[in-house]
């Protein structure tokens, strides 16, 4: 390899009436615009495509007199004018956005939002799958809505892999360099000129890390990047790969992110009060501003500051299954952390602690525990995966129900504007309300569903799928071609599918759990389903393994040579090498999206809400979003939501791949060619719309966005400003109670509780009185709750509801340290009922008086 003497930058030669380009290109609000992107597709259709939807690399490569030619064309150069027109109006800093109209303005973000990967525009492979495209959907969405946000990520030299498939249908993986010269990512330089350089300590390495640029409309998402020549190549080749390498080159990585990130932030003048991470990588975020408070205020200890920053943080949860989650040994603490625990003033058995997990006879160090006890608010990604959360994570407050665990549930959503296609975008244009686009969540618009004729929306939808079927075309002939096929494979490739049949799509990650050839277990009866020759029937597939999950490799290769044999070459199809562009052409074209993980190991998925905008339908297991948004209005439901241990998930295959084959033969197939006098499907129309209606107004990022808005970072940036502006006074005194508590819960005692009468009628009231000793806590510092509700058949409350008592302040003969509390209840209805009382802590700054994990109950 020769090193270069010099480095020169060449950029594009663009007329001054073109300049703007440059700068629409280096937004991604296009990667959502229409009409942007029409804009550079004009400029070279064939290129547009060659670039993978590139505008920076497509002003790079195009000749020279294209570029003369479109500053000379009247028609080019007023579509030019309207373009920068609307983003102008978007972009401009005084836009009435929801977040100014409801909050007002703001001078710098506040809320820092960090993910491991973005999926934002196919062109740009910072992503693998669906967290980073729920990444880059929620920044989108932070776009439109105007939030005070920004993003934090790392930039990986090669990204994630490429996939492709040997001549036996096996997975392969290669990994092309990004080049970032030719891509929307700009280098972030100093007020001098010179490049921004931050450092964290990596083990016994100080790196040396760059910091990069995507901007996402209004919201920037900055990017840290240890390729610098100043490291050595163990750190400098830290950002290669997404998810590459082993622990320790994760542990890195997830370090770079969290304290990094922080340190970036800093270097930036922006210090934000809510930090959110989505999952648990970014955890060590957490520790590093607890080291910053730490560092300028020195009389606070660790677990002051940590009280005061948890209430600034906030951990949304994606993982499941107990094994999915991450955990690193303790050998990798103490090679990375040993400088940390020293200026937290910790001892290195108090910094295993924060993050100890045991794990049958051992222990691990566990980011999700750490993550839950650094944060103030915690939440799933689906109203059933918050149910599944607090199960798995109820070991960490003992005594507290599961159902009070706290953690919620903040179902995720899609980024409309992203994934519809430009018919159907005119097709809303056209006959719903034009706030669709600004107010997707109004569930008012999207009752005027109903005014698009059926003929209209289905003849719309049926050229989508013809271009899918076009794509799956070409793109199988490339497949088979770099496979070295027979030119009679290759030929026929050109056939395969029929673009009036009935499509169903399958497209994600291919874990095992995700079960994608349940539909394969009875291939004899999928063949006569796939192949009537009056309601024909189409599989296609996509989705890419983890480069290490061999059983996932082979679920891939059973499809691919199930697709090679005669009765299945023309209706099965796999598509390699999965990305946004072909999930685009999927969610638009399919009839059917079929989802079949193994509940409820499903945490949300977000799929599958993509073709509710585009005519789409789902069945699916009931897992994950598709349990609170199934109706049978609006699609299917495979199963009725069933689980099964893990020695019967033989059975339950068997069971829902039976279930699935009659939903095909009885309801789906039937429904799609049952068609009236003019040829219409009017009971599937009535689907199609009754979905649109019922789930759009839901299953969107900008009503996700909000949610997190108002349930999450408002209230959070409320309680740390409090507690740690203008000074730390109120924190300090916050700090100092949380520990007066700590140390005298142990006295906290119910000393008799009395009721009356313990026979009632019906709405008759009972008087509920209990006698609390409190050690040197005052009544104000706890809330006192009688614990009610329905007996299980071992005699213990299920599902108990929380009424809190009253201190009577009344004289008691048992001591001044203890204080009376009482309360009154009536029940509407008969049966046997049980009571409790419980003590918690109370505070006005706390968050969540469970999360604590304070609690004293009465005992018998």
């Amino acid at each position: 390899m020769i090193k270069p003497v010099a480095t020169i930058d060449v950029t594009p030669n663009l007329p001054p009436s073109l300049e703007r380009l440059r700068e629409l290109a280096h937004n991604l609000r296009w990667s959502w615009d229409y009409e942007t992107i029409t804009l550079f597709r004009r400029l070279d259709r064939d290129l547009w495509e060659e670039t993978h939807r590139n505008p920076v690399w497509l002003l790079g490569l195009i000749d020279q007199n294209v570029l003369q030619a479109a500053a000379e064309d009247e028609a080019f150069m007023a579509n030019l004018d309207r373009v920068c027109a609307k983003f102008d109006a978007y972009i401009r800093p005084d836009a009435r956005t929801w977040y100014r109209r409801r909050y007002g303005d703001f001078d710098k973000p506040f809320i820092a939002y960090f993910s491991m990967e973005y999926g934002l525009t196919e062109c740009l492979r910072n992503y693998s799958g669906g967290l980073g495209v729920l990444s880059g959907d929620h920044l989108k969405s932070a776009s439109d809505l105007g939030l005070p946000l920004v993003g934090i990520g790392l930039l990986y030299q090669e990204g994630y892999f490429r996939q492709y498939l040997n001549a036996d249908g096996y997975q392969q993986q290669s990994y092309p360099i990004n080049d970032y010269a030719n891509l929307p990512v700009q280098q972030v330089y100093n007020d001098d000129g010179t490049p921004l350089i931050i450092e964290v300590p990596i083990a016994k390495f100080n790196a040396k890390v760059q910091v990069w640029k995507v901007q996402i409309g209004r919201v920037p998402l900055y990017l840290l990047d240890t390729n610098d020549p100043d490291n050595i190549d163990e750190i400098r080749d830290l950002t290669d790969r997404l998810y590459g390498g082993d622990q320790r080159n994760r542990i890195r990585q997830e370090i770079l992110l969290g304290i990094g990130g922080i340190r970036m932030l800093e270097a930036l003048n922006m210090r934000p009060t809510v930090c959110h991470m989505n999952e648990g990588h970014s955890v060590f975020l957490g520790l590093e501003r607890i080291r910053v408070m730490m560092r300028e205020n020195p009389d606070l200890n660790f677990w002051q500051a940590m009280d005061i920053c948890a209430t600034g943080n906030i951990i949304t949860i994606h993982t499941p299954v107990p094994a999915g989650l991450e955990r690193f040994g303790y050998d990798l603490i103490d090679e990375h952390f040993p400088y940390l625990w020293t200026e937290l003033g910790l001892t290195r058995e108090e910094f295993h602690s924060l993050g100890h997990e045991d794990m049958g006879g051992f222990s691990l160090f566990s980011m999700p525990v750490l993550a839950i006890k650094l944060s103030g608010a915690a939440n799933g990604v689906s109203q059933l995966h918050g149910e599944v959360s607090r199960n798995m994570w109820q070991w960490m407050y003992p005594g507290i129900p599961e159902h009070e665990i706290p953690i919620g549930a903040v179902t995720n959503g899609v980024h409309i504007q992203s994934w519809i296609s430009g018919e159907m975008a005119g097709l809303y244009d056209r006959y719903l309300d034009p706030a669709w686009r600004d107010e997707p969540d109004n569930p008012d618009i999207w009752r005027d569903v109903e005014r698009i004729p059926d003929a209209e929306l289905w003849r719309t939808h049926e050229r989508r799928r013809e271009r899918l079927v076009a794509l799956a075309r070409q793109r199988l002939t490339a497949q088979l071609k770099e496979r070295g096929a027979a030119q009679s494979e290759v030929e026929g490739a050109r056939e395969v599918l029929n673009p009036d049949a009935l499509t169903i799509g399958f497209a994600r990650r291919f874990a095992t759990y995700k079960r994608a050839t349940l539909l394969f277990r009875d291939k004899e009866r999928l063949a006569r389903i796939l192949n009537d020759p009056d309601r024909p029937l189409q599989l296609i597939f996509a989705g890419k393994a983890h480069p290490h999950d061999h059983p996932g490799k082979e679920l891939i290769k059973e499809i691919v040579k199930t697709a090679e044999l005669p009765e299945f070459r023309h209706s099965i199809v796999f598509l390699e090498n999965y990305n946004m562009g072909i999930a685009r052409y999927m969610v638009q074209g399919v009839d059917v999206w079929m989802n079949t993980p193994r509940r409820p190991q499903e945490a949300s998925g977000t799929s599958g809400m993509k073709v509710i905008y585009n005519c789409g339908l789902n069945a699916s297991i009931l897992d994950g979003w598709w349990a609170e948004g199934y109706d049978p209005s609006v699609g299917w439901a495979i199963g009725n939501g069933e689980q099964y241990e893990q020695n019967e998930w033989d059975m339950q295959d068997y069971i829902e791949a039976q279930a699935l084959y009659n939903l095909l033969e009885k309801d789906i197939v039937p429904a799609f060619y049952t068609r009236g006098r003019d040829g219409l499907p009017r009971e599937w129309l009535a689907r199609i719309k009754a979905s649109m209606r019922k789930l759009a107004p839901f299953f969107n990022t900008y009503r996700m966005v909000r949610q997190y808005t108002e349930e999450y970072y408002l209230p959070a940036n409320h309680r740390f400003a409090n507690l740690s502006q203008p000074d730390l006074t109120r924190g300090k005194a916050f700090a100092q109670w949380q520990e007066q508590v700590r140390e005298n819960w142990d006295l906290v005692e119910v000393e008799r509780v009395q009721v009356e009468p313990e026979q009632l009628k019906v709405n008759d009231e009972l008087t509920v009185r209990a006698w609390l000793s409190l050690g040197d806590l005052n009544p104000g510092d706890v809330i006192v709750q009688l614990y009610y509700g329905m007996l299980d058949s071992r005699g213990e409350i299920i599902g108990g509801e929380t009424l809190d008592m009253e201190c009577s302040g009344a004289p008691c003969e048992d001591g001044d340290d203890v204080h009376e509390f009482i309360t009154r209840l009536c029940y509407p209805n008969t049966g046997r009922r049980g009571i409790s009382i419980r003590v918690l802590p109370n505070h006005e700054d706390l968050a969540s008086p469970i999360h604590t994990g304070l609690i004293a109950w009465a005992e018998l």
